[in-house]
């Protein structure tokens, strides 16, 4: 982009992506992530009438093929390209899309998950939207990895757990399943809305203490599957073969 022309998404991050799981070539939950695209464009005022679903798909499945990822990821963005009103430019208002893949995420076998203390603002205008704008997870995420952790709880401004810097979580105890509401901010992630559709689960809001007393926690994205959490900080967590970890077919 010169010098002479201005874009909100290169300017102030507007835009929108999503993850998904690819499993055995072919896209996972599809429905359910243009869903979720659809909805979080909406929110942004993002305009994706030239962006059609079954050509979009296309380009995901011709990107997959090409690079022959059998088992793997890809993720859909779409970003502003408009002119800033604050910087000036040129040009019509348009929304540009852009596909990347690759195959899985290398996962511990010790998952091991910290609290971090960068926290989730369930007010912002941007709460429970997948939006380019991600630097306050990337570094909660970075943060926890300098640390020696696989990941980390993100608690709200109220102490409420909301997510893991980039998945959902679910935690077991006394046999019942539960997760984060949509209240605290999280993100209303495509694996946890499967989760939900075909487990019991009753969605909380609950502080840390709930976490540190659960029997087992795990998880939940479309780049990671479900993952069982090993510790808690020092705290060991069980594992013992709950539903969760059998759910999806990778």
């Amino acid at each position: 982009m010169s010098g002479s022309r201005s874009a909100t998404m290169f300017l102030y991050g507007n835009g929108i992506f999503t993850t998904l799981a690819v499993v055995d070539g072919k896209p996972f939950l599809w429905e359910k992530h243009w869903r979720r695209l659809l909805d979080n464009a909406a929110k942004l005022e993002l305009d994706l009438s030239q962006h059609a679903e079954r050509a979009v798909l296309g380009v995901v499945a011709e990107s997959v093929a090409q690079n022959k990822i059998e088992n793997g990821r890809a993720r859909i963005t779409f970003f502003d390209e408009s002119p800033s009103e604050i910087w000036g430019g040129f040009g019509a208002d348009k929304t540009s899309l852009s596909i990347l893949t690759a195959g899985p995420r290398a996962i511990s076998n010790s998952f091991k998950l910290t609290v971090s203390p960068h926290l989730v603002n369930s007010t912002s205008p941007l709460a429970g939207i997948k939006s380019c704008n991600y630097l306050n997870h990337l570094i909660a995420f970075e943060k926890a990895k300098g640390r020696g952790f696989d990941e980390a709880v993100r608690l709200n401004e109220r102490g409420d757990v909301a997510s893991a810097c980039m998945a959902n979580v679910f935690w077991a105890k006394g046999g019942r399943l539960f997760t984060p509401s949509l209240k605290t901010g999280c993100l209303a992630g495509t694996t946890r809305e499967y989760v939900l559709e075909n487990l019991d689960c009753e969605e909380v809001e609950a502080g840390i203490d709930a976490l540190r007393a659960a029997d087992e926690i795990f998880l939940t994205s479309a780049g990671i599957g479900v993952v069982s959490v090993s510790a808690l900080d020092s705290k060991k967590k069980q594992y013992s073969g709950h539903p969760i970890t059998k759910l999806l077919p990778f």
